[in-house]
């Protein structure tokens, strides 16, 4: 066999695990199709062809060559936040051919295999942190934040559990929407304590699929519509399971009287709350998903500079244009960090910031509402969270040309300087 044929083949296995490694990350494909085509130039592939799909990728080196298939399944569970920042990090030294395809394969499966940064005990903590920064964004009492923390916890072990048992990961989103729906009814029934959706909500929003959500409709919007498409059915799928859980406690337990499931904001906590929160929810994220060192400076950036844009989109324009400008700047700033020397993937900041802007929450909300036998009001927060949805995918929509505008802008004005 020939050095020419030995090198074409490690080539294409390092193409396809860091095709795979990327879709885990959670990238769109139309990303990691442009990414993989420079890769694939940068060592003498100009012709190479890919196919990138959720569940797998498809290549060739040229025209008329055979096709070789990678499946993700090896990285089904998804990238934590320092196996993402490992793989960019990998991505960016092949796309300038500084490493061998071989060492390229091997770091992508070491990276595969890496531990989280944090054990379980810290993990859990950092839910219950995360589901505390989310309450507090939605305006609590002081009775919300303690029970949203407390519930944070449990949901915490449910995904512990799932993340050990691969079979049991598809029923824990309704397992947890159940249990959490159940104790939210019964502490609001009873009169135990003065709690309201907040404490629901919060924690079962770690399981809410915005990011999903909002990738596929940049990804149909993209021409994408392969991809787009199954990743909305993921996302809608992993709804509808959360609804019949929550469904299932309230035939189960009954639902308190409509006057005790408050969805209004009732901060008796103080106006400094929200703005905290957004600092929280960066915490918890770090936590949850190990961040890699020195990232949570630059998440805390990222997530106040759309929770700000939206904050004063919502008082200027409405809660539409707010998503909108939030997911914007969010966007923007995102990919601006990644430029910096220290500065994380844009993808390690940017996933966070969909427990800002993505109002899953208030699906939640109104179904509650909904099956309170409050109808309007439930099918109209259902409605208004479909439409800001769909401002926030077009904000990241519009938000990465702009980045690209401003990166050649600033490419123009250094080479300037340089020649002066």
């Amino acid at each position: 066999m020939s050095d020419s044929t030995i090198f074409d083949r490690e080539l294409q296995r390092f193409l396809l695990l860091l095709g795979s490694a990327l879709t885990a990350a959670g990238e769109a494909v139309n990303e990691i199709e442009e990414r993989l085509l420079r890769v694939a130039v940068a060592y003498g592939a100009v012709q190479a062809r890919f196919v990138v799909l959720p569940t797998y990728v498809v290549m060739s080196l040229e025209p008329g060559y055979p096709a070789t298939l990678e499946p993700t399944r090896a990285l089904s569970r998804g990238l934590r936040l320092d196996q993402t920042a490992a793989v960019y990090e990998v991505l960016r030294e092949a796309e300038q051919g500084l490493i061998s395809p071989a060492e390229g394969s091997l770091r992508i499966r070491e990276i595969a295999r890496m531990r989280p940064r944090f054990g379980p005990a810290v993990q859990i903590l950092g839910y219950a942190v995360l589901t505390a920064g989310i309450c507090l964004i939605l305006q609590p009492t002081w009775i919300d934040l303690v029970l949203s923390a407390t519930f944070g916890v449990l949901v915490s072990v449910f995904k512990q559990i799932a993340a050990r048992w691969t079979s049991l990961r598809m029923i824990m989103p309704v397992t947890a929407a159940f249990v959490v729906a159940a104790l939210s009814f019964l502490i609001a029934g009873g009169g135990w304590a003065d709690a309201d959706l907040r404490s629901m909500v919060a924690p079962l929003a770690t399981y809410l699929p915005g990011a999903i959500l909002t990738m596929a409709v940049v990804e149909v919007s993209a021409g994408e519509m392969v991809t787009g498409a199954s990743r909305l059915v993921t996302g809608i799928l992993q709804l509808l399971l959360l609804a019949f859980g929550i469904i299932g406690a309230a035939q189960a337990v009954g639902l308190p009287r409509a006057e005790e499931l408050v969805s209004a904001p009732q901060n008796s906590i103080g106006a400094w709350a929200p703005w905290l929160g957004a600092l929280v929810v960066a915490v918890g994220n770090y936590l949850v998903h190990s961040g890699p060192p020195g990232s949570l400076g630059w998440l805390c950036l990222v997530l106040y500079s759309g929770w700000i844009a939206q904050y004063f989109g919502g008082l200027v324009f409405g809660g539409y244009l707010s998503g909108f400008l939030g997911a914007l700047l969010l966007t923007v700033v995102a990919y601006l960090v990644e430029r910096a020397p220290s500065g994380p993937p844009a993808l390690v900041s940017f996933l966070p910031g969909f427990w800002l802007l993505v109002p899953g929450a208030l699906s939640l909300i109104g179904l509650t509402e909904y099956l309170s036998q409050d109808s309007v009001h439930g099918v109209s927060d259902l409605i208004r969270a479909l439409g800001s949805m769909l401002a926030i995918a077009l904000g990241v929509l519009c938000g990465h040309p702009i980045y690209r505008g401003l990166a050649r802008a600033l490419a123009i004005r250094n080479l300037r300087q340089e020649l002066a």
